[in-house]
């Protein structure tokens, strides 16, 4: 099972609730908890981590640019920016994997049907009960 990117996940949810994200994440603030507020959180999960990806892949390619010298100092700062770039993408990972399969477990149901049979015959009302006491 691919996982999902945040814009693919956003995607699913707004399908699969019809409605737009935005307004999915302002309905969800009056709500109790429940399964569309653990998908929005997911997908800011998953939102938040590929930023992070992005962030710290730049902070190294500028560290590592071929023309550029890595001074003794800033080794420190090189290895922490490729730990959190694995942090990043291993929550991500995570996310984006629980996400996809509680996505692939739900499904949009389709509007009921209007019924064309004619409405069943209803039972005659019964005669009310006296409640006076017989002799």
């Amino acid at each position: 099972m691919p996982h999902l990117t945040s814009t693919e996940i956003a995607g699913r949810i707004e399908t699969l609730y019809g409605a737009p994200l935005a307004e999915l994440e302002s309905y969800v603030r009056n709500q109790p908890p429940g399964m569309l507020s653990a998908l929005l959180g997911m997908h800011a999960d998953v939102a938040l981590a590929e930023r992070g990806i992005d962030l710290y892949r730049e902070q190294l390619a500028r560290f590592v640019h071929p023309e550029r010298q890595i001074s003794r100092h800033e080794v420190s700062h090189l290895l922490d920016g490729a730990r959190r770039l694995a942090e990043a993408v291993a929550v991500r990972d995570v996310q984006a994997k629980s996400a996809t399969a509680v996505l692939h477990s739900l499904a949009r149901l389709p509007a009921p049907a209007p019924t064309t049979s004619s409405p069943s015959p209803t039972a005659p009302p019964r005669p009310a009960e006296s409640t006076v006491r017989s002799r």
